[in-house]
């Protein structure tokens, strides 16, 4: 029988909340590294008992309501074992691909990069996301923990977000390079649980847009391609007609028509999305800037 291969000298950390039903085979999908962190935000669905039972170990986070979020807490905190920490969210797996990936900078020679970034395949109606701009989706997910901390962005109290960084962006001290593999991501179970999220999603957008025109940038130590594409962003809250303006960037410029029936309904979410972020927008303005008690 041939022998098993030593864990990798990576510490994983997960953030979660009620997250039952993905757990297992996120664990399953990073088994391979030496240590993993499930970091919980007060679970009630069984969570906890299935990362003891995969012997992972459980950190308790309480929320201040401001900052830092989960992530930033953790990897502040924690006392972690090894010098790279890989970040994947319970509704996401490591595939073989990017385990030998992984592998090779944790046991490689020292490396100039303190980060890496993972491409990310969305799964939404029983199939992948080839396009609609959604693929290739690249996130910085595995760095030297001492040398990355999530962005600290203005628009964190009353936006309903959470407590766990979704939309923030890690800066980081040093080059990154790109990993090969993937990372599978099953955030989209349903249209439901699509559009309960980006109706949350689109409360921080909102407050994001009235920060921009307040003269509020993109922080300089973020990379240079996502600085450039915020700027984009930025100069597009401007344009009129945005929501027929984004359903045409997916589904023509960024080729959602070649998934299909998939990427059309992607597609228009999309544009309902812009919708909400308009609108809620245009709400706070006109109550100065303040959500509803």
């Amino acid at each position: 029988m041939p022998d098993m291969p030593a864990r990798a000298p990576i510490s994983v950390l997960i953030p979660v909340k009620n997250e039952a039903a993905n757990l297992t085979a996120c664990l399953a999908s990073v088994a391979f590294c030496d240590e993993i962190v499930v970091v919980d935000s007060g679970s009630t669905d069984g969570t906890r008992a299935i990362a003891t039972q995969a012997g992972a170990q459980v950190v308790d986070f309480k929320w201040n309501g401001e900052f830092p979020k989960k992530k930033n807490w953790a990897l502040a905190n924690v006392p972690w074992k090894h010098e790279w920490v890989f970040i994947i969210d319970a509704d996401e797996r490591a595939t073989p691909e990017l385990e030998r990936a992984l592998r090779a900078v944790a046991a490689g020679p020292a490396t100039a990069h303190a980060g890496y970034y993972v491409n990310r395949r969305f799964w939404f109606l029983d199939g992948w996301l080839n396009h609609c701009g959604y693929y290739p989706s690249w996130n910085l997910r595995l760095f030297r923990h001492r040398l990355g901390r999530y962005e600290k962005t203005a628009a964190i109290a009353g936006t309903g977000s959470g407590d766990n960084e979704v939309h923030e962006h890690v800066e980081l001290q040093g080059s990154a390079g790109y990993l090969p593999g993937e990372m599978e991501h099953y955030a989209f179970p349903d249209i439901a649980t699509w559009v309960e999220k980006h109706n949350r999603y689109s409360n921080w957008e909102a407050r994001l847009q009235l920060e921009a025109a307040g003269g509020t940038g993109a922080h300089a130590s973020l990379d240079a391609g996502l600085a450039r594409k915020r700027l984009l962003r930025r100069l597009a809250w401007r344009l009129p007609f945005r929501p027929t303006l984004r359903f045409l960037y997916h589904y023509v410029w960024r080729a959602g028509f070649l998934d299909g029936y998939r990427g059309y309904v992607f597609c228009r979410l999309m544009a309902y999305y812009e919708f909400l972020s308009a609108a809620k927008a245009a709400e706070l303005r006109r109550t100065g800037h303040r959500p509803p008690a």
